[in-house]
């Protein structure tokens, strides 16, 4: 599990970096606080489903480019 954690923690940094935000920016989009992003983005936790989704969808990538073990 571990493994994965680190997986989409590093796809969503990549996908906010390579939108040019920073985490207070996507936080903010998705009512979440910067911490929990932050979170998300070292592997320290794992986001939901529904947070997967909304991160899918303001992103515009599928959650299969959040999840799997790629370069986007």
């Amino acid at each position: 599990m571990k493994m994965l954690n680190n997986t989409i923690g590093k796809n969503i940094r990549r996908v906010r970096e390579i939108n040019d935000m920073n985490q207070e920016e996507v936080a903010a989009q998705l009512n979440i606080r910067r911490q929990t992003l932050s979170a998300y983005e070292t592997g320290r936790s794992v986001p939901n489903i529904y947070i997967l989704l909304e991160l899918a969808s303001f992103f515009r990538v599928s959650i299969e480019d959040l999840t799997r073990n790629v370069k986007l």
